[in-house]
């Protein structure tokens, strides 16, 4: 242990270190302005920018004979962060080791070491909960040893993901097209999502009546009360004419109030977040998407300038399973209710939240570093999405420990005869912590008032002024949102917090689901791969068995599991089906999948296929018969064939022959095309105005003075590039995949995706004087 300020002990000055000094080491090139402002002269601070090995990219880079001994190499583009590290570490003795306090953190630690290490020289890890003043001088002053079991469960869950990844995909490639990939936990997701769109499509929908009594008492004001019971037995309403008689029965009957109950009832305050619950949070009320929300998470926990002077973290870490709280930012929060709010909103003991079953426990929950940074009084210094997430876990965090909301709630009872109908509604009371955070729709302990009844008396004789009978319909299970799909998965085990996000981008990135108005919908494409990994890949595409895996990896990292017989068990029967899939598996780009539709030319079977362009219908005839067709899936999932669209007149002339355009529709989208083919070949592009809306990218257009944003477009050829919503007015367009993070090196507003042989699919920084790169396989293997 080194006391900031203070020299290391002597002991290393003869093996040729420098003890004057002290290196620091993170994984983001943004902590090194906190931290330089923090340490002080006596320590250097480097970044390794990320992971600086990894596996190969152009092979398995696992020997499976070798206890499935991994090899990693330097990733292509760290050559110069591992010198500038070498050249940082020169002759200094004590190393401290502070990338990120989780497992692929513990990773960049171990590599870290790996590569600096000398004889003599003495590595310590560091983890930084939280980039305070104070947070950061106590981590110093107490580093730890390396985590042999978290690298351990880290470099295990690698292993698993490149087995799935690199194995699996080259069968997609050859059964189906190439450059698909399939993932350990992303192929589950996928399997959960196409799950429930059958549910909808084979969901049949049942008639049901509901009965309303527009009532008045002695009191205003007048309420309704709904139908429940005959004979005092639950009543169901099939259809129209159960409905007309019971009308018919209720035309004569008065109406009586049987009982009433009054009670009051008590809305709890949530936790403060954990990871799952804030990406759905900030998905619900603030509409980030999952990766949004990390990217300004993480900035808020790097350390933002409040005004001259030193950088702070603004949050705690904030990938965690945790609602644990530390007891002086308990303390504080208690302080700020008191007054802030006052005595009454203080409950007399500080409340404490249960973590749930299996959760690691190693971070506290997100929470503000300090309670006394009120939102509205740093807000000048933040961005607007940075100031929207921050004020939104401050205000999640205060108002855990504040007194519960209480609501006068009343039940009303009434008689018709031999029908009952009931009425509810509810007041509040004191709002507690209602006052400050308001719980958002889907989640638990929301509170609805209902409506405001009069006050009745027991025996009171009701005047009805109209009876409304209403028909309904069964309702199919909702597809999944982004929240509701991190809810699904959190709730099953599958994968961690620190991967939801990368999980939600794959499965769009790779065009095996769309987002539809907020909702998940499985592409065709999905639907073929999920059901040939269903079908090959039992086992991986299981939920259990997925959780299961992720229950293994906890157990590696408590030091409760060995990791080789963990990796063991798993390829046994991976490698069964892995062999057996690659014979029996059917190629869908070659035969095809047999459909319940005829060739309309030869009467032979149709299969399904898929080629470059996607999925199609062909001829099972084939070469003698050539017909092929496009399809698609009424309501019910079932395939028909499409009908060609008749071509749209148009007020525009062929420039070549002077005859009219037409629109017709072609396999990259409208076009228009002369009316005189085959005579006259002559097509163009729509004007901007008649062009199906673009696919938003959510990065904003970075020419100055611009507000447009870039979208996704297609050359005539139908080759996809990046371009702004304002063209023609703007013209800045780029071929690479903008993605809405921003350059943890340089700060530049966003990053593009790019896919070269060398380095394969990574992140890069959009400007060309910022060579920021980082690998995007663990994202695409998740």
């Amino acid at each position: 242990m080194i006391k900031l300020g203070a020299s290391p002990a002597s002991g290393g000055a003869e093996k040729g270190f420098d003890l004057s000094k002290s290196l620091v080491i993170v994984e983001s090139p943004t902590k090194t302005r906190t931290l330089k402002k923090y340490l002080g002269p006596d320590f250097e601070i480097a970044s390794t920018v990320g992971h600086i090995k990894d596996l190969p990219v152009k092979e398995l880079g696992i020997s499976i004979e070798e206890d499935f001994r991994p090899t990693y190499d330097v990733i292509h583009g760290k050559e110069k962060v591992i010198r500038s590290l070498k050249k940082a570490a020169s002759n200094l003795e004590h190393i401290y080791l502070a990338p990120d306090p989780d497992r692929e953190g513990e990773a960049i630690a171990w590599h870290t070491a790996d590569i600096l290490k000398k004889k003599g020289r003495k590595f310590h890890r560091v983890l930084f909960h939280e980039l305070t003043k104070d947070a950061i001088h106590h981590a110093m002053e107490s580093p730890t040893e390396l985590d042999r079991n978290k690298f351990e469960s880290q470099q295990t869950r690698r292993i698993l993901d490149r087995l799935v990844g690199y194995q699996i995909s080259p069968v997609l490639w050859k059964k189906v097209r190439r450059g698909l990939s399939a993932g350990r936990v992303q192929s589950v997701a996928l399997r959960i999502i196409c799950e429930r769109e059958r549910e909808i499509q084979t969901f049949e929908p049942q008639e049901y009546w509901t009965i309303e009594a527009r009532l008045e008492g002695d009191n205003p004001p007048a309420f309704t009360a709904k139908l429940a019971k005959k004979d005092n037995k639950k009543l169901h309403i099939a259809n129209e004419t159960e409905t007309r008689q019971i009308l018919d029965d209720l035309q004569s009957a008065g109406f009586t109030v049987d009982k009433v109950r009054k009670k009051t009832q008590r809305r709890n305050p949530l936790p403060p977040f954990t990871t799952s619950k804030l990406q759905q949070d900030a998905i619900r009320k603030l509409r980030f998407s999952a990766r949004k929300t990390m990217t300004v998470a993480q900035q808020l926990y790097e350390g933002l300038e409040l005004g001259p002077g030193e950088p702070v973290g603004l949050i705690t870490y904030m990938r965690t399973d945790s609602t644990r709280i530390a007891q002086e930012a308990l303390e504080q929060s208690r302080q700020l209710v008191e007054e802030d709010f006052g005595p009454d909103y203080l409950p007399k003991k500080p409340n404490v939240f249960k973590n749930k079953k299996g959760s690691q426990d190693a971070h506290e929950a997100i929470r503000p570093t300090s309670v006394f940074r009120r939102p509205q009084e740093i807000a000048r210094f933040l961005s607007a999405d940075q100031l929207a997430l921050y004020e939104l876990i401050w205000k999640r965090f205060v108002a855990s420990q504040m007194k519960p909301a209480l609501f006068d709630q009343t039940s009303v009872t009434i008689s018709a005869g031999k029908y009952t109908f009931q009425a509810s509604g509810s007041i509040l009371r004191f709002p507690g912590f209602m006052s400050l955070y308001i719980v958002a729709n889907g989640e638990k302990g929301r509170a609805g008032t209902g409506e405001t009844l009069p006050e009745l008396a027991e025996g009171t004789q009701l005047t009805c002024h109209g009876l409304d009978p209403n028909q309904h319909f069964t309702q199919p299970p909702p597809r999944f949102s982004e929240a509701s799909l991190v809810k699904e998965l959190e709730e099953n085990g599958i994968g961690r917090p620190s991967t939801y996000a990368s999980i939600l981008s794959t499965i769009r990135d790779k065009n095996y689901v769309e987002l539809l108005k907020g909702y998940f919908r499985p592409t065709e494409l999905g639907f073929i791969v999920n059901d040939l990994l269903t079908r090959g890949f039992p086992n991986i595409v299981d939920v259990d068995f997925t959780a299961q895996l992720e229950e293994n990896l906890d157990e590696i990292e408590r030091g409760a599991a060995d990791s080789k017989a963990v990796l063991q068990k798993f390829y046994d029967s991976f490698s069964k089906s892995l062999d057996q899939a690659e014979k029996e598996l059917e190629s869908v780009k070659g035969i095809g999948l047999p459909v319940d539709l005829k060739c309309p030319e030869c009467q032979r079977p149709m299969k399904l296929k898929v080629g470059k362009n996607g999925p199609f219908l062909a001829c099972s005839g084939y070469p003698e018969c050539t017909f092929t067709q496009n399809y698609i899936r009424n309501e019910k999932g079932e395939i028909e064939p499409s009908r060609p669209q008749p071509d749209e007149p148009t007020d525009e002339v062929c420039e070549k022959c002077g005859s009219p355009m037409t629109k017709k529709e072609g396999r990259y989208g409208p076009f228009l095309a002369c009316s005189a083919y085959p005579d006259c070949k002559n097509t163009k592009s729509l004007s901007g105005k008649d062009k199906a809306k673009a696919e938003s990218t959510g990065v904003s257009c970075p020419h100055e003075g611009c507000d447009g944003e870039l979208v996704l477009r297609r050359t005539k050829r139908g080759k996809i590039f990046y371009g702004c919503s304002r063209y023609p007015d703007c013209t800045f367009a780029l071929w690479k995949k903008p993605v809405p993070n921003a350059c943890p090196k340089c700060g530049a507003p966003f990053v593009v995706e790019a896919r070269t042989k060398r380095d394969g699919l990574h992140l890069r920084c959009h400007d060309k004087n910022c060579d920021y790169k980082e690998p995007l396989e663990e994202a695409s293997s998740a």
